[in-house]
């Protein structure tokens, strides 16, 4: 599924503002289809509040009616945050993210989202299929429309995995070489310093090669800590008279 299947309806918004940030909302999960229903013009607000999600904005689309905007969309998905007689049975988005999934594999669907003071209404909802809330605390369940709108996209996102958690750049591990090095250093900076006694070494060496074993030591690490113990030992070194 390409994320243009997804197409994100705003009917009768109220705020250009809104518009703008629900446009840098859909840019940020990937998504880029945006269609409007009525409201206010783009401004200058909207496009400030767009950000990087410019390109989604001017290439949104308007429509006159929310059935002509979401008439080629083979499931047309409406939130809703309040308790209502409805036919169709209200789920969480999480729940719904699979079946918009599978969905948009034949086609386009759309994420429809009411004005921001009174939401959809029941004729609204009556045109969707598909009936979702956002689950959020019982006491304000009122979301800001870009917050609903990033919400809704991140779902949808997550669920069919298109942005995975960006892999720090592995480091060469430590070599059998480098770690004798390492605990030889140890040894004989512990001894300069007087923790280690000689006579008297016990386990300290085991238990630092244990320790380190269980760190799985990279090479810069390993550079890291002789450094370290460098400086150690040239503050230990008496004055030169």
């Amino acid at each position: 599924m390409t994320p243009d299947r997804i197409a994100v309806v705003l009917s009768r918004p109220s705020h250009a503002g809104n518009v703008g940030s629900s446009a840098r909302a859909l840019k940020t999960m990937g998504f880029g289809r945006l269609r409007l229903v009525a409201g206010p013009p783009i401004d200058a607000d909207a496009r400030a509040l767009a950000a990087g999600g410019l390109d989604v904005l001017e290439g949104s689309v308007r429509y006159e009616t929310l059935d002509r905007a979401i008439a080629d969309c083979v499931l047309a998905v409406g939130f809703t945050a309040r308790t209502r007689g409805l036919s169709h049975p209200v789920a969480a988005i999480r729940d719904l993210a699979a079946p918009i999934l599978e969905a948009a594999e034949r086609g386009t669907v759309a994420l429809v989202f009411g004005n921001e003071t009174s939401g959809l209404s029941n004729e609204e909802l009556g045109f969707c299929q598909a009936i979702a809330t956002i689950p959020s605390s019982a006491e304000y369940p009122s979301l800001n429309l870009a917050a609903a709108v990033q919400i809704a996209c991140y779902e949808v996102a997550v669920a069919r995995a298109a942005h995975a958690p960006r892999q720090a750049s592995a480091h060469e591990p430590a070599t059998g070489e480098d770690l004798e090095k390492l605990f030889a250093h140890f040894e004989s900076a512990m001894r300069a310093s007087g923790y280690l006694d000689p006579r008297r070494p016990g386990r300290l060496m085991e238990r630092l090669r244990r320790l380190f074993a269980r760190a799985r030591l990279e090479r810069p690490e390993v550079k890291a800590l002789r450094g370290m113990l460098e400086a150690f030992e040239k503050r230990m070194r008496p004055p030169r008279g």
